[in-house]
């Protein structure tokens, strides 16, 4: 079909921890896994009006005439989910977002502000969780958007204000939510850093470190393009975010990923890598923070 411009909601759904899956699993399991959760996510969509866009690696991108469709999708999709499980019983959580806007859709791809609002509220989200925005959260049915909760406004690249965003819930109670799916319950979330000699973890008894050149920090960056304070992480729910303040920016590495450069934006913490504050890693190694997340 010819490229269109029309109104749509766009949804990610992503594999929680596809990198894990393969070292736990082994490279044939972990595929075979990935494919048949791939393959119910693609069925559920278009059982639900949606228009399979494309497969990114362990992640679909599809889009829905309306709202309701979506979070009727991405709530079918969660419930599939909790039900499956790998050859070594372990369960598979998928992590969902979406959101409405303008687009410019063809045959293979679609573009457009509302596809990036809809790869960062997907980021947000953690395993077995759906996101979605204020904007998309109001165009729900009454039922649906009853089921929403507000989960605070956040930075999102290319946006210059920040994004209000709700949380889908998609079980009653968190009894349900720990027989479902352990990855679902909200368990203690830990994070170990290490910055030279120093090492710190957070978790229960601590939930929030500051970084930056200013000796009022809890890890002092000695770094002259490091801001006096330049960003800080903290726990929300069952996950730590970083959140950037800085001037020069923030670059993360995540253990096979590429580098990624944080502006006055948030990540979550997931997996191993490090922070460079105010420049690329490969500029300036000394002055690194090193992460561990543990789910």
């Amino acid at each position: 079909m010819a490229s269109t411009t029309r109104n749509l909601v766009v949804l990610f759904a992503d594999i929680s921890g596809s990198t894990k899956l393969y070292e736990f699993l082994g490279n044939s399991d972990a595929l075979a896994t990935i494919d048949r959760c791939l393959a119910i996510v693609k069925r559920v969509c278009i059982d639900f009006d949606g228009r399979v866009v494309k497969t990114i690696g362990d992640e679909v991108l599809a889009v829905f005439p309306v709202a309701d469709s979506a979070a009727q999708a991405a709530i079918e999709i969660q419930l599939r989910m909790c039900k499956q499980r790998t050859s070594r019983d372990t369960p598979v959580a998928m992590h969902i977002g979406f959101h409405s806007g303008p687009t410019i859709e063809d045959e293979t791809d679609v573009f457009g502000d509302a596809v990036n609002v809809a790869a960062r509220l997907t980021a947000f989200a953690a395993g077995g969780q759906i996101f979605t925005s204020a904007q998309t959260a109001a165009e729900l049915s009454p039922a649906l958007r009853a089921r929403t909760r507000d989960q605070d406004s956040h930075t999102v690249r290319g946006k210059e204000q920040d994004v209000a965003m709700f949380e889908l819930t998609w079980v009653q109670s968190e009894e349900e939510l720990t027989a479902m799916s352990p990855r679902v319950a909200l368990a203690p979330a830990k994070v170990k850093l290490t910055h030279g000699a120093l090492e710190i973890e957070l978790g229960e008894a601590r939930s929030r470190l500051t970084l930056g050149r200013d000796i009022a920090n809890d890890v002092v960056i000695a770094d002259r393009k490091a801001s006096r304070m330049h960003a800080h992480i903290e726990r929300r729910r069952d996950k730590f975010v970083l959140v950037d303040h800085s001037s020069n920016g923030t670059w993360v590495t995540v253990e096979g990923r590429p580098e990624i450069t944080l502006r006055r934006e948030e990540l979550i913490l997931r997996g191993r890598g490090h922070v460079s504050f105010g420049h690329a890693f490969a500029d300036d190694p000394a002055e690194v923070l090193a992460f561990a997340s543990f789910d």
